[in-house]
């Protein structure tokens, strides 16, 4: 894109009073979400396409539609039914390595296909009793053009913020954009999820939800994955952090901690604490994820350990706003397109 194109439009700074419909879209939103079905089986979708796969993580992402039943029509009483996407992701889960989840595994009940044999090598099919064959299932439905964008396969960059940039291209984009935040609120408000908090210090300044990320299928320690939600609006990122917030961030670290191996028997010296940038939604939340497991974005450039983090802040107060922090953005993503627009890529 030539810079001399404009923009696109959520690129650009907000008009004085953009945001009042915010409040119709929020309720929209919820009447959507609403409307999730608890499915059985997966005979009920139809697929599309494969958006993307991970071999090394034995996952694939598809896109697929579904029926999507709407309230009934004021005018005639009827229930509404019409065809809307779906993302699905399918991810293995990992090997129940407790002495009873190994025994299940070599019971009776799993035989072999053997392919290939040399001396005293073999390699073999194993086909496992249906119990052991468990694939995490993630369903989104309905699914958004904004959803379709976040989970499609596309290659990723890496840009470097500048503080300059952060305030000319990265916080118009993130003040003009319409981001689904609802489920956020639910969860904070105990409308959704409640049943599965792990840990919650209600404090408005310093406190957090601790609740089992997606990603985690809940069972495997290995891969345990947790969120800590902070209770306090208007923390977008790591780029708002100053020193009044480190009470709060001291707070999730050591409690955090602390919540997790009281209810896991993961020790601390397992675990890392980290942030994302960017973060996936502008409301300040922290990882939480076993050492052995390589979660998303916890590479180098997009992950930040929260304790580094609360000592960069005891230095130098204004760290944050003063650094340029890189970080991977995929190309169909709008934010990359800002920074083409802007003639920074």
């Amino acid at each position: 894109m030539s810079t001399l194109e404009a923009p696109p439009d959520n690129c650009k700074r907000p008009a004085d009073g953009a945001g009042d419909g915010d409040v119709k879209k929020a309720k929209l939103d919820e009447d959507a979400h609403s409307s999730h079905p608890k499915w059985t089986s997966l005979n009920s979708f139809k697929f599309v396409k494969v958006l993307r796969e991970d071999p090394q993580a034995k996952s694939v992402c598809i896109h697929a539609t579904s029926q999507l039943k709407r309230a009934a029509d004021q005018s005639d009483g009827d229930a509404q039914s019409a065809e809307a996407d779906a993302i699905i992701l399918l991810e293995k889960t990992a090997f129940d390595t407790t002495d009873s989840g190994i025994s299940t595994l070599l019971a009776p009940d799993t035989s072999l296909q053997q392919h290939f044999n040399n001396d005293i090598y073999g390699t073999y099919d194993s086909l496992l009793a249906p119990s052991l064959n468990n694939v995490k299932t993630v369903i989104i439905f309905p699914a958004s053009a904004k959803h379709m964008e976040k989970y499609a396969s596309h290659e990723s960059h890496v840009i470097y913020e500048s503080p300059e940039d952060y305030q000319s291209i990265t916080l118009p984009y993130i003040q003009s954009s319409s981001f689904e935040m609802q489920w956020i609120y639910n969860i904070l408000e105990k409308k959704k999820e409640s049943e599965f908090i792990v840990y919650e210090d209600p404090d408005p300044e310093k406190g957090f939800v601790l609740v089992p990320d997606l990603k985690w299928d809940r069972k495997s320690l290995d891969t345990l994955y947790l969120s800590a939600i902070v209770h306090k609006h208007g923390i977008k990122s790591l780029r708002d952090l100053t020193p009044e917030h480190l009470p709060l961030l001291k707070n999730i670290l050591n409690t955090g901690l602390e919540a997790i191996e009281k209810e896991y028997g993961v020790p601390k010296s397992k675990l890392r604490a980290y942030f994302h940038y960017q973060p996936s939604y502008y409301h300040l939340h922290v990882h939480f994820n076993q050492v052995k497991f390589t979660a998303p974005g916890s590479n180098v450039v997009g992950a930040h350990n929260l304790s580094d983090v609360i000592d960069n802040i005891k230095l130098y107060p204004d760290y944050y706003q003063k650094r340029t922090i890189p970080f991977l953005c995929k190309t169909n993503a709008k934010l990359y397109k800002c920074y083409e627009a802007a003639g920074k890529i």
